[in-house]
This record gives C-alpha cells, sequence and structure tokens, in this order.
C-alpha cells in the first residue's frame, strides 16, 4: 500500500511537471492575477502598476488584482513573490528599489535580485526631477548647491523610504553635487510630498510621473530634470546638463517580474502583452504624460541584463555613501 507521505509526493511532483507543460501554459490564464506593488498608493511606482494592471486585465481577460505591499524597502513583495508558485498568477511591479538598491541595503532581503526571479519586460524609465518647497531661496542647482554647501547636513530631502527612487536619487545627487544633506524617509511618496509642502524638509528628487501634479500647481518649484533633453510637459524646465551638472544620472524604472521557475511560455505571453500595451497611442500619449519612455528592444533578456547593470551602479553608490546593511 502506498504510504500518504509518498502519494503526497507524486502528487505534487505530477503538479509540478504539469505547471511547466506547454498545455498548461496554453490554458493561461484561468484565473485572477495578482499583481503586487511594494509601495503605498498614490506615488509613481502605484500609478504605474494599475495603469499596466488595468491594460493586462483587459489584453488577458482575467482580472489583475493590484495588492499594495510597502515596508522594508520593497523587500517585503519582493521576498513574497519570489516564494511564490512560479505559475504566473504571482507577480511583481519590480524596480531600482527591489532589484537595484534595497538588495544592498538589507543583510538578508529574503531573495536574490537575479536568480529569485523570471524577468518578464521593462514597462518604462521615467526621468527624476529635482525640486525644493517654494521657501527654500535657491532658483537654480546651483543655486542650491551653494546654498546646500553653508550648512553641510543642515538640508534635507524627502523620501518615500529607504530603496525608494527618492531616496536614492538623493544620494547620487549629494555624491555628484559634493553636498551633505540629510535622508528623512516616510512611509510612502505621499507623505515626503506634504512634508514637503509643510516645508518641514526641503527638496525632494523624484520621477517626473510622481512630480508633475505638485510643479504644473505651483506647490514645489522644480529645478532640473535628468534626461537628454527638456520635457515636452514642462518645457521651461532645464535638464541637468543644462542646469551646469551634467554628471548627475539617476532615474526611475518601471518593470515587471514572476518567480523563478515560471514557464517560458507564460514569461513569452506576458512580455507579448505588455510590448503590444505600449504600442498603442492610448499607452503612448499616457505615458508621455506621466514623463515616462519604453525602450525599443524589450526581451526579458534584455530586462536581465539592465538589472544586473543597475545593480552594479548602485552597489558602488550605497558603498561609496558609505551605508553599511541592516
Amino acid at each position: 500500500m502506498i504510504s500518504s507521505t509518498f502519494a503526497s509526493f507524486v502528487s505534487a511532483l505530477a503538479l509540478s511537471v504539469l505547471a511547466s507543460s506547454p498545455a498548461f501554459a496554453q490554458d493561461y490564464p484561468n484565473r485572477p492575477i495578482r499583481l503586487l506593488v511594494p509601495f503605498a498608493p498614490g506615488g509613481g511606482n502605484d500609478t504605474l502598476g494599475r495603469l499596466f494592471g488595468q491594460k493586462l486585465s483587459e489584453n488577458l481577460g482575467k482580472p489583475v488584482v493590484v495588492e499594495n505591499r510597502p515596508g522594508a524597502g520593497t523587500t517585503i513583495a519582493a521576498a513574497q513573490v519570489a516564494r511564490a508558485a512560479p505559475d504566473g498568477y504571482t507577480l511583481l511591479l519590480s524596480s531600482i528599489a527591489s532589484h537595484a538598491v534595497s538588495p544592498n541595503l538589507y543583510k538578508n532581503p529574503g531573495y536574490d535580485p537575479v536568480t529569485s526571479f523570471a524577468p518578464i519586460a521593462l514597462l518604462g524609465i521615467a526621468p527624476v526631477i529635482l525640486a525644493v518647497n517654494v521657501d527654500v531661496p535657491a532658483k537654480t542647482v546651483d543655486e542650491l548647491i551653494r546654498l546646500a554647501k553653508t550648512k553641510p547636513g543642515g538640508m534635507k530631502f524627502s523620501s518615500g523610504g529607504v530603496g525608494s527612487v527618492m531616496h536614492t536619487s538623493g544620494m547620487v545627487f549629494s555624491q555628484v553635487a559634493g553636498v551633505e544633506m540629510l535622508h528623512v524617509p516616510y512611509k510612502g511618496a505621499g507623505p515626503g510630498y506634504l512634508a514637503l509642502m509643510a516645508h518641514d524638509t526641503d527638496l525632494v528628487i523624484d520621477t517626473a510621473a510622481a512630480l508633475l501634479p505638485f510643479i504644473s500647481t505651483g506647490k514645489v518649484r522644480a529645478l532640473a530634470i535628468a534626461s537628454p533633453t527638456r520635457l515636452a510637459e514642462a518645457p521651461d524646465l532645464p535638464t541637468f546638463k543644462e542646469a551646469g551638472l551634467p554628471n548627475f544620472e539617476a532615474n526611475g524604472w518601471y518593470s515587471l517580474h514572476a518567480p523563478a521557475g515560471t514557464p517560458p511560455e507564460i514569461v513569452a505571453r506576458l512580455n507579448d502583452e505588455i510590448n503590444r500595451i505600449n504600442a498603442t497611442p492610448e499607452m503612448k500619449e499616457r505615458l508621455k504624460q506621466l514623463g515616462t519612455v519604453t525602450v525599443a528592444d524589450n526581451s526579458p533578456e534584455n530586462l536581465n541584463r539592465f538589472v544586473q547593470s543597475e545593480l552594479v551602479k548602485y552597489t558602488k553608490v550605497i558603498k561609496d555613501a558609505g551605508i553599511q546593511p541592516d
């Protein structure tokens, strides 16, 4: 008689074989998909996650349910996806935070940014904007740098948490500009902006998608954007090169990852759908409004190479900043 333990093993093995078969992939999806966003509602990541979640729902014919799982510099959500079944029903809105920064900030993030995931597609790259609260006397990047140098560590920059784009961009700016600033992390981008507008902090560096609404209403003053050319939605805003800081290179990026071991057929299906979505005039216009650009050769292999290059870059940034992992 077959023992219950052995029978369970055989059953699990059969399911594993089924999940990796082409037939299983052809049936995908047959139930709702979970998309974990490692940030609180209201920021650029959440906006992009919900936008692509909606479009994927329409294309795939099944709901894509967005779940906000902020905390621990994105590692809570990333680790949860890394541990999930590799069946295409649990996805991660990955980013510079989850895959290039936080793995360097935590001794045990609960995952490896390269080996724990199956890369799917790069959703877009968002240039960052440097903005100050309206009471800061600096009207240019040069004036801000000179002001910061008069009070080392006295100027405070908001972030949506450790490892966020706001945090990493602030670190890069400090190093390139040669200034010492105080990082003030908040539980999400929203509270970080409120602190800036309440004059509790002096500046913020975040994606155009997140900052443009505050800039257009005059709630913050923008000084420069980290892109090769000026943004059509903010034509008076100079680039960092025009502002005299050409070596400042930072941006936010949004991508999609699944757990390692996800069948290649499912990865290919999701990659095709993302590329199809990005090619529509509607999405092109929406991303343009959000200050986000797509890439031409958007394959899983290229996303994997991009992630590894960003990981090398920010490993050095964090090391040079003297930050020790917790």
